[in-house]
């Protein structure tokens, strides 16, 4: 599909501030130092004099800024949404956007990053994604220019989010990507189970993985089925989530199949250790006592979710969304009110009550060539306004205070009458996204980072599940080992063969096509198949990176 570029145009109003380099993290702590004055000569068109945590960014004068724009299909870009309206006329920016579907989204802006024709601000870019650019400059190494963003600035160091942001670190020791950020982890995946069935064998929910296969038991001994989970998604959700509660990484978040053993203080393949072993042997149990259905690896979607509405299952890994049509199929075929199906906390593994993950998301990079542009100093403003600042971050999620939402007598946010968002107001004549253009993931990087706002447009219960998860710990990170364009070629070679490895091997050992006690063997294997030079490369880059960086 050919990309097409629109200019967003609207009514703007003029600031009446001097013009200035100064960027100020709180009127108490006094101004921050940003890149040299000199250096920003002639780049400062239409920014503040002063902007610290707290301001509004408003243009001193009219900006245009260039933006990549992915075109989401449940939202399709509308130039008349009030989204952009009120930025116009609010805050004085407008929008160049050149647009690419989300069907070939990746490809597109790879495509226009290569020949040098990407716009200033390249959105939706997921941490790693931004690795295979930097090589040939067309990205800025943002963190040269930070110091331009207070709100981010307050927000790395109020949340102490100097670990995951050190995870964005390339060879030079510089990042180039600004992600989204959470106050706290979110969570989402877990086992949906019939809680009902738990209510009538006097069970109270799973707190530990044996407990959970001891419930899978008792459940499938009340209901005679072959079965008590039928699970989706191929395991690999159900591996993810549960795999830094057994101290390694499975399924989706398998990665490049490196974590570091922080008591030795290197980087070892996850897919040959004990941890992933305990894991496996774990699961392959399950399906051996005929609690796990083993087509649960395999399988079609459809066809796990349709074993839980016939009640040949009773437990499915599920999230806050697919709850909900889960439930609107159980209402149809079992009756609304009959059953009770209820997402359950993630139990605890024998590495403790730990969930893996970052508390960074999706973001966004800035072209090399948005440095030289008049108005670069104003663009990393706004920018900071909006995707870190509480102001910011409230209105590309919940829009204009008196059109789409108002606030009750306690202060909470409430949709306005006729504004629909998530089934929350179903009689209402418009949506949130696709007549107003918030909650647009383009503009609302991890869709609200304070904890207050990720838990709004959120049921009761969902809040009361996110609660409970937040008492979790937060498995240890992975230091920086970024690789040089050499090694990254080499290292990705290894890396798909050996997870293509770990793959079917988890799936034969789980199923019973392979016995756990040739596990040495498939290490063996493993090593065959390249491993230690993987891993070595991967050392060598951490041991690098530590010395460049001490």
């Amino acid at each position: 599909m050919t990309t097409t570029r629109r200019r967003l145009v609207g009514g703007a109003t003029a600031g009446v501030l001097a013009l200035g380099l100064v960027a100020c993290t709180s009127e108490d702590d006094g101004p921050v130092d940003g890149p040299d004055a000199e250096e920003l000569d002639g780049r400062d068109v239409g920014a503040m004099e002063e902007f610290g945590v707290g301001d509004t960014f408003v243009a001193t004068e009219p900006i245009e800024i260039e933006v990549l724009y992915r075109d989401h299909p449940n939202y399709p870009l509308d130039e008349q949404w009030l989204f952009f309206e009120h930025l116009a006329e609010t805050n004085n920016v407008t929008f160049d956007l050149t647009t690419a579907p989300l069907s070939d989204w990746d490809q597109r802006k790879s495509v226009l990053i290569g020949a040098g024709d990407a716009p200033d601000v390249i959105s939706v870019t997921y941490p790693g994604q931004e690795a295979q650019f930097v090589a040939s400059g067309a990205i800025l190494p943002i963190s040269d220019y930070v110091e331009l963003m207070p709100h981010y600035q307050d927000r790395v160091e109020q949340w102490g989010l100097e670990e995951e942001i050190d995870t964005l670190r390339q060879e030079d020791g510089k990042y180039y990507l600004l992600p989204g950020v959470y106050e706290e982890l979110r969570y989402d995946y877990t086992i949906g189970m019939r809680t009902d069935v738990l209510d009538e064998l006097g069970l109270e929910e799973p707190q530990t993985w044996d407990e959970f296969a001891d419930t899978l038991a008792a459940v499938k001994d009340h209901e005679g089925t072959q079965y008590a989970m039928s699970d989706r998604w191929e395991g690999q959700a159900l591996m993810n989530f549960a795999s830094a509660s057994f101290g390694t990484v499975a399924g989706w978040g398998y990665g490049d199949g490196t974590v570091f053993d922080h008591d030795a203080g290197e980087y070892v393949y996850a897919g040959a250790t004990d941890e992933y072993r305990d894991l496996v042997e774990y699961f392959t149990g399950l399906v051996e006592d005929g609690l796990l259905d083993p087509e649960s690896f395999t399988q079609d979607d459809d066809q796990a979710i349709a074993k839980l509405i016939n009640e040949q299952s009773f437990a499915i890994t599920t999230n806050s969304q697919e709850l909900i049509g889960h439930r609107t199929s159980m209402d149809e075929t079992l009756g609304e009110g009959t059953y009770e199906l209820m997402k359950i906390r993630a139990p605890e593994g024998p590495a403790g009550d730990v969930m893996g993950g970052l508390r960074i998301e999706n973001g966004f990079m800035i072209s090399s060539g948005a440095a030289e542009k008049e108005n670069f100093v104003a663009t990393l403003q706004f920018l900071d306004w909006l995707f870190y600042s509480d102001e910011g971050l409230e209105f590309a999620r919940w829009g204009v205070e008196g059109e789409t939402f108002e606030r009750d007598a306690d202060g909470t946010r409430v949709l306005a009458d006729d504004v629909d968002f998530l089934g929350q107001n179903p009689e209402g004549t418009t949506n949130l996204q696709t007549d107003y253009g918030f909650f647009n993931g383009v503009f609302s990087l991890a869709h609200g980072s304070t904890t207050d706002l990720v838990r709004t447009h959120i049921s009761e219960e969902e809040v009361e599940w996110q609660e409970a998860m937040s008492s979790k710990e937060q498995a240890p990170l992975d230091p920086p080992a970024p690789l040089d364009e050499i090694e990254r070629e080499q290292a990705s070679l290894y890396q798909t063969a050996l997870a293509d490895y770990v793959t079917q091997n988890t799936l034969a050992f789980i199923t019973g096509q392979r016995d756990l006690s040739e596990w040495d063997a498939y290490v063996s294997e493993l090593e065959g198949q390249n491993m230690q030079a993987f891993v070595d490369i991967m050392n060598a880059a951490h041991e690098r990176f530590q010395e460049d960086n001490a």
